[in-house]
């Protein structure tokens, strides 16, 4: 029941605070001209409470065999309530010494807030320019919309957990080593001369994506 509170209360603070950026930030999502998404097939009087609840994120526990944190996400997929309303959110969850690979979110703004342990994140802009920074708990860290940014836990020893919130119902997800040595199948001679790097370096970031 504690950790229900406290993921409540960081969920709160997340929506709160990302709100005060709303004024400044574009909406990815159309606007409704309902008060809110009604399923096809039904009318707003078929709905209760229920249709604005979810459970996702009760007891998400970790993959702790994984280099990479747990993402849990909370989006229109998953929760159709949040459909068009410009706001969705997900659960991080980080083992000792995992990362959240370098990405972008091409329709929405993020929003992350610390609740366990001591986190370091970074985001790249158009320049080139690197900002980074470490987050303690409580802290809140903005990442704009379309810029690659990552985060990782480096510590050897403890956890971290926090909670994003995005300026999109569906955020999109773009994650750059699986992009472009994933199953989008780039050709290698594109990658080697845009890496400037030979065959056998392709191959092997190409084989770590499988």
């Amino acid at each position: 029941m504690a950790h229900h509170k406290m993921l409540l209360c960081a969920l709160f603070a997340v929506f709160l605070a990302f709100g005060s950026l709303s004024s400044t930030v574009e909406a990815s999502d159309p606007e409704l001209t309902s008060d809110f998404f009604v399923p096809e097939g039904k009318v707003a009087a078929d709905l209760d409470g229920a249709f604005f609840t979810n459970t996702t994120l009760e007891n998400v526990q970790p993959n702790l065999n994984s280099a990479f944190a747990t993402v849990t996400p909370v989006n229109q997929n998953v929760f159709p309530a949040l459909t068009g309303l410009g706001i969705s959110s997900a659960l991080i969850q980080f083992p000792p010494g995992t990362v959240n690979p370098p990405h972008t979110h091409p329709r929405g703004t993020e929003l992350i807030y610390v609740i366990e342990g001591t986190l370091s994140v970074g985001l790249v802009d158009t320049t080139q320019k690197l900002f980074t920074q470490t987050l303690l708990p409580g802290d809140l860290f903005v990442f704009p919309k379309g810029l690659v940014h990552f985060q990782i836990n480096l510590d050897q020893w403890t956890s971290v957990k926090a909670v994003v919130g995005f300026s999109s119902s569906n955020p999109g997800l773009i994650s750059l080593p699986s992009t472009l040595f994933g199953k989008s199948m780039i050709s290698s001679e594109v990658l080697q001369k845009s890496f400037n790097v030979t065959a056998d370096v392709i191959n092997k970031l190409k084989a770590a994506q499988v």
